[in-house]
């Protein structure tokens, strides 16, 4: 089995040389520093490209920590299934291969309730994916989005080009959602790609 350190640079090598998507160098700082700080137990990870930051979430989580990943890609989840089968958290680390939004209202309640959140796949279905996380979470948690600068056009004040307009103005109602909404609490860092860490604790009813 190979030292966690010696898979996680292949899995770096790896993403650059076939452009794969993962948490960059900039944004994986104030990534793994909240990881660290919450140490989640049950987390459910939307977006599991190669499976490079659900390996982290594992290694640096609580010692009994379970995680419930979601991938679009049937080879990127094969991909992600051959890393993690390489770390001693094979076990603890389940794959379910599948539309996310889909899989979110079928796979992922049984593993709820979710202390933690990672949500990096589609950027125009955040807010979709938040409203069906919502009652899968537990009565505090926190969710991390990643890329919600979208390249800086998100709060920029110029156009973004055409292709790009429909992704950013979604961003900008998952930021605005997550900010405003009762019960969500929301920082936007702008390391890396932006990275909006939202502290979430379920409102009571009198």
């Amino acid at each position: 089995m190979k030292t966690i350190e010696t898979l996680f640079a292949e899995m770096e090598r790896y993403a650059k040389e076939n452009h794969v998507p993962i948490i960059n160098e900039k944004g994986r700082v104030a990534f793994l520093q909240v990881i660290r700080e919450c140490r989640p137990k049950r987390v459910l990870e939307v977006g599991t490209a190669i499976g490079y930051s659900a390996l982290q979430i594992a290694h640096n989580g609580a010692e009994d920590v379970d995680i419930t990943t979601l991938e679009l890609s049937v080879d990127r989840s094969k991909i992600a299934k051959a890393y993690i089968d390489q770390s001693r958290y094979a076990g603890r680390i389940h794959i379910h291969t599948g539309d996310a939004a889909e899989l979110l209202t079928t796979e992922a309640p049984k593993a709820a309730p979710y202390d933690f959140v990672f949500i990096d796949a589609a950027k125009g279905q955040y807010v979709d994916y938040l409203q069906k996380i919502e009652p899968l979470l537990a009565d505090e948690a926190v969710i991390l989005a990643d890329n919600v600068l979208f390249r800086g056009y998100v709060r920029s004040e110029e156009k973004p080009p055409r292709r790009f307009r429909t992704i950013v103005k979604r961003l900008r109602e998952y930021i605005e959602f997550v900010t405003e909404m009762p019960g969500y609490a929301t920082e936007i860092l702008e390391n890396g790609d932006g990275l909006a860490i939202t502290r979430y604790r379920r409102l009571t009813k009198d």
